[in-house]
């Protein structure tokens, strides 16, 4: 009896003094009161650099401040009188929803504009191209199986994914851009769950849909600009629409590339964009993502070669997602 007496005395305090707290301490993100930025969010250096360059030689474009948070860089400017945050996310899914998140939360960014290098999916585009897709899917989120004992090319499914098959016929009949899920050998395509305000449960989400007005900023953006010359060797296809998908993995099997392309319809492939439309769908905000083709996924004879275009593409990246800007400072 004694243990209990002494913690029960060392515990009144405590409770009286929050008992009589005047107000209770404030948890979670700022509320702001402030005009609201525009996000130009990049992945890595190269895109950066891109960005910086084209904001250093436009007078209507400014970087005034620099904050460093948890050691990202968070860049604080104007853009035609418009505030801007420009930020690198970094590389892969889990670095573009963590910084991604952290800028909703501790600036007030109303919409994002995301711009970056990608691989292209559909054969059709070359280095140079920029593609803006409306909806971006995770093309790993998956369930990795056992071969069924004795049944060659079968697999021992998990109860909750055969019950997740029997939903497919439904949702994709009410839903054109539902995906023609098959199995890449041992992998089984899955949805990710996601949890949002509003939400009653968790809820198997198959893909993200960029802003219907971003995606007719970028529409107009691209018929006002002038032709785009790739290393003076061709002029870039400029693109708006279709399917993107994301993944934790560098694509560089082109089996695994034309998969992706007969269950997402995709038309490119890369790191951090189902992640970045994620963040902003959870959140409310306004999200658009322009990719500049620097390769085709898987498609070359040897290693890869994404490099050597990065900088170039990146430039005409750049060029379509500063007309984006120009198109929503006129709106």
């Amino acid at each position: 009896m004694k243990k209990y007496a002494v913690l029960f005395v060392i515990a009144l305090p405590w409770l009286f003094g929050l008992a009589g707290c005047s107000s209770a301490p404030h948890y979670g993100p700022a509320k702001f009161e402030v005009e609201g930025f525009t996000a130009v969010v990049v992945a890595y250096a190269p895109e950066m650099e891109g960005i910086l360059n084209k904001i250093d030689t436009d007078p209507n474009a400014s970087i005034n401040s620099t904050l460093s948070i948890k050691g990202v860089t968070y860049r604080l400017g104007r853009y035609h009188d418009e505030p801007i945050l420009v930020f690198a996310t970094g590389m892969s899914i889990a670095n573009a929803s963590m910084t991604m998140q952290m800028a909703l939360d501790y600036f007030p960014v109303k919409q994002v504009v995301y711009m970056g290098i990608a691989g292209a999916v559909n054969p059709k585009w070359k280095p140079g191209d920029v593609i803006v897709p409306a909806r971006w899917y995770y093309h790993d989120e998956s369930v990795y199986t056992n071969e069924a004992p004795g049944k060659p090319g079968e697999y021992v499914l998990p109860e909750y994914y055969a019950r997740f098959l029997e939903e497919q016929p439904e949702r994709k009949a009410n839903d054109p851009h539902y995906p023609n899920y098959k199995p890449f050998h041992f992998i089984h395509p899955d949805e990710v769950l996601i949890v949002k305000e509003g939400l009653d449960k968790p809820q198997d989400t198959a893909y993200f849909s960029a802003s219907t007005r971003l995606l007719a900023a970028a529409q107009e953006a691209i018929n006002s600009m002038p032709t785009q010359r790739i290393l003076n060797e061709r002029n870039a296809l400029l693109h708006v629409g279709g399917n993107g998908v994301t993944g934790s993995v560098f694509m560089d099997n082109r089996e695994y590339r034309q998969w992706t392309r007969e269950v997402f319809d995709a038309e490119v492939t890369e790191m951090e964009s189902a992640a970045i439309g994620q963040v902003c769908t959870v959140n409310n905000v306004d999200w658009v993502v322009i990719r500049a083709i620097s390769d085709l996924a898987g498609g070359q004879e040897g290693v890869n070669t994404e490099n050597l275009y990065d900088k170039e593409v990146s430039r005409v990246g750049a060029n379509v997602l500063f007309s984006v800007l120009d198109e929503l400072a006129s709106e």
